[in-house]
Order: C-alpha cells, then structure tokens, then sequence
C-alpha cells in the first residue's frame, strides 16, 4: 500500500499527545463489516458504509474501498458515462492508475496518493477508468471514493474539479514516530490538507506500525468514523478490536484514538485507517441512483434534466467510450 511514504518519518512534524486535562476520548458507538459488491462495469469493492445508520455518517453519504485487486490482462474495468447531481466525489488512489473525465472539462490520472475531488453540484457527467495500457497488461488497483453530500444551499452549485497530487498532501507523525499521518482535507493539530470543501470535513489516511498508537485531535462539532483499509488495530481507548473492512462510528468527543496490533500478516504489515470527520448537514436527503437531493422532486428534476440533457454532453476526446450508462428510474431501480 504505498500511497504516500517517507524515507525517514522522524523528520516530519510530530502532533503533539493530547491534554489530559481537556481531552474527551470518543468511544466506538458502532462496528460494521463491509460487504463486497461490484460496481460500474463490473470491478470488485467494499461497501463501507452498509450497515451505518446514515445520521451517524452526515455529511457523508457513501464509501467504496475499490479492490485491492491485482488484475490480469483484460480483466481492469471502471465506469462507463454517468451523471451526478447534489454532493461531492472524491478519489483516493492507494495503488493502480485511475482516468477521470467530465462534462466540465476537469480530468486527469492520478495514481498512488493522489487525489481527484469533483464537485457534481448542479450536474455532471463523468467517466473512470483504467487507462489502456492497464487494461491490456494488468496491475494492482486499490483505492476508495467518497461521497460527501451538499447543503441545501449549495446542492446546485457551479461543478468543479480538484487535481490534488501526492506530494501536496500535509504529513506529519505521532510523538514516538510510529505513525505516518497524511491529511489530504480539513485540518488536524495546524497540519492542513490542500482538498478545498464546500461541506466542512477533515479526511485523513494513517499507516501505523505495528504495536503503534494514534491520539488526534478532533473537532467536537464533527462526527469521526474510522474505517481499517488494511491490518488489524483497534478503536477507541477502550481497545475495540477492528480489521480491514470494518467502519467505527465513534461518539462524542474532542479526541480520536487507534492503535496497530503488535502482531500483523506479512502481506499487510501496518494498520492502515481512514480518519473521517464533518460537520453534519442536518436535511432531509432524497437520494436515487446518482442523485443525492433533499426532495423526490428534486431527484425527478435530475433525472429529467439528465434525460433533456441538461447536465452537460460527453466532451470529444479521441479513444474515450462514449456510451451513457443508462441511469435508473426515478424509484432508484
């Protein structure tokens, strides 16, 4: 899992233990095992987010871990053409090579530690996949996307596209030097991510070595999941044991601990997390298929303005499917 690494951790920035005196530890309030499905035209993910009840997620609406998947020739897929309306998607690539396409001209390849953050707001068009040579030849791919919903206020906004590389990600590491800690959004201890949100949130990915202990500050006002990518750890002061696949919803609090197992599989010799925390949004949300709204009306909109054509039309770049994927019916099916 490379993503982001350092030579020597010790000469990175040290986030300093937390105050004792003022420090609310968040207890895991929920553990749940994602189940795996399959996505766009056909690759391998973990729903990470099933079980959750989505109050406890808000403002964040759905997490897939994509693979990790080690492809043979012919076998690398992604997602054909398709709309979005109404929150944010953001991809985080571990290992592989991922090709983002839209209707409002952002796109790019980004591959290990970097990041694509697309704003659908009032309504996209969009394609990822694999590139050629990935297909024909076969590789590794790993990584996640999230959605992070929109306000009210800013369900329509104008589309957007963040190209955010690897080496602009804000790293820093735990007193003992034992965890690698990159904060691509938000903020954690004055370490800022370069991920510019339109929801306040703060996303984070560490690598703790085993034995290893994490201790981070975290906003009061923010929800904070914990989601195992790779390893075996646990959760909480309480030591809730977690594993790759399962998501903890942890409660109140200013403080957000794990820790890494002393003993770790050689294939998986870290406990790898993802920190997620935001500030929740609090509306009623209506979501169909590729729409993520606060009515059912405004999900019938969508999916009318997606059939008019009013969410943009597929750009002509040379070699790109241009195929739409056909969206669901307005009951999400």
């Amino acid at each position: 899992m490379p993503a982001v690494s350092v030579d020597d951790i010790t000469v990175l920035p040290r986030i300093p233990a937390p105050d004792p005196t003022v420090a609310r530890h968040r207890s895991v309030v929920s553990l749940t095992t994602a189940p795996s499905g399959v996505e766009g035209d056909g690759f391998p993910v973990r729903r990470a987010f099933a079980g959750a009840y989505l109050e406890d997620l808000d403002p964040f609406i759905h997490l897939d871990q994509m693979g990790e998947v080690e492809y043979a020739p012919g076998e690398a897929k992604g997602t054909p053409w398709h709309p979005h309306r109404g929150f944010e998607t953001v991809t985080y690539m571990l290992d592989g090579v991922f090709e983002h396409s839209d209707s409002n001209g952002g796109g790019g390849v980004i591959t290990n530690g970097d990041t694509q953050w697309m704003t659908a707001g009032a309504g996209i068009l969009h394609i990822e996949r694999p590139p050629d040579w990935l297909v024909a030849h076969g590789g590794l791919f790993h990584g996640f996307q999230l959605w992070v919903n929109l306000p009210r206020a800013q369900k329509l906004a104008a589309p957007r596209y963040q190209d955010i590389r690897a080496g602009e990600v804000a790293l820093a590491t735990s007193p003992d030097g034992g965890a690698l800690v990159r904060v691509i959004a938000g903020e954690v201890a004055g370490h800022r991510g370069p991920g510019t949100t339109h929801t306040p949130i703060t996303l984070v990915h560490a690598t703790l070595a085993a034995g290893a202990r994490l201790a981070l500050p975290w906003r009061a006002d923010f929800n904070a999941l914990v989601y195992a990518l790779a390893g075996h750890g646990s959760v909480g002061t309480e030591l809730r044991p977690a594993r790759m696949g399962q998501l903890a919803v942890l409660g109140p609090g200013n403080t957000l601990t794990v820790s890494a197992d002393p003993v770790q599989e050689s294939r998986s010799p870290t406990f790898d997390v993802l920190l997620l925390g935001g500030r929740p949004i609090r509306e009623p949300i209506a979501w169909a298929g590729p729409f993520v709204m606060n009515t059912r009306e405004e999900v019938a909109a969508a999916f009318e303005d997606y059939r008019a054509g009013r969410l943009g039309t597929i750009p002509a770049v040379h070699g790109a499917p241009t195929t739409i994927q056909e969206a669901p019916g307005a009951d999400g099916r």
